[in-house]
């Protein structure tokens, strides 16, 4: 159910909508319908035509006759969006190694101990979180805001396959180690050294997701 806020209600569709189909809630190649949704959010038409229109704008969906396929993030879009994390994510790890202050990589250190205790216990979940905590600080030590807000659009669009690939105990551990190896780098203030291992946990993760995939 759609929340009367003071973002328009087809940007609140927009992004349930959104949300669903990343989430995959929606697989690719389900129909929807503007009647249907209607329902299901309790909203009117016209605000489920525009969300609609928006993500067919995005290419999350095709309209034709029958209504709004879902055409969601293939495995030649999982290539192209970790190519593109590969080179600006290394960047930003760079930058962050150059100008994080002690208290963020303090606070980065916690994260990627409270990861470190729920890859412990097996909880994919809060793996999930703390992993993308650790990746979000990083982008917010980098200093550059359009830098950050790419990398936050580019993770959401493969959240549905990191979710699947850090359930796996041996990819969540793999994934840790990699984290560790950034952290040092930045606690060394190496630039190098973290767009190094930046870039060699983005390869990683690329390749863990489509071994998961196979």
């Amino acid at each position: 159910m759609i929340e009367h806020k003071t973002v328009s209600i087809a940007g609140q569709v927009f992004d349930n909508l959104e949300r669903d189909i990343l989430s995959g809630k929606y697989e690719r190649g389900d129909v929807l319908t503007e009647t249907k949704l209607s329902e299901e959010l309790g909203v009117s038409r016209t605000p489920i035509r525009e969300a609609l229109r928006r993500l067919e704008q995005e290419h999350m969906i095709e309209i034709g006759s029958k209504g709004a396929v879902v055409v969601g993030i293939n495995e030649e879009d999982i290539d192209v969006i970790y190519e593109v994390r590969c080179r600006i994510e290394g960047l930003a790890s760079r930058l962050a190694a150059e100008r994080a202050t002690d208290e963020a990589l303090d606070s980065l250190r916690q994260t990627l101990e409270l990861q470190e205790f729920y890859t412990a216990k097996g909880n994919a979940e809060k793996i999930k979180n703390e992993d993308n905590d650790f990746h979000k600080q990083i982008y917010a030590m980098s200093g550059c805001t359009p830098l950050a807000d790419t990398l936050e659009e580019l993770h959401k669009k493969v959240v549905k396959y990191r979710r699947a690939s850090l359930a796996d105990a041996g990819h969540s551990k793999e994934a840790l180690a990699e984290h560790h190896a950034i952290y040092d780098a930045l606690i060394a203030r190496d630039p190098d050294g973290a767009e190094s291992a930046t870039v060699e946990h983005v390869q990683n993760a690329r390749e863990r997701i489509k071994a998961g995939k196979a």
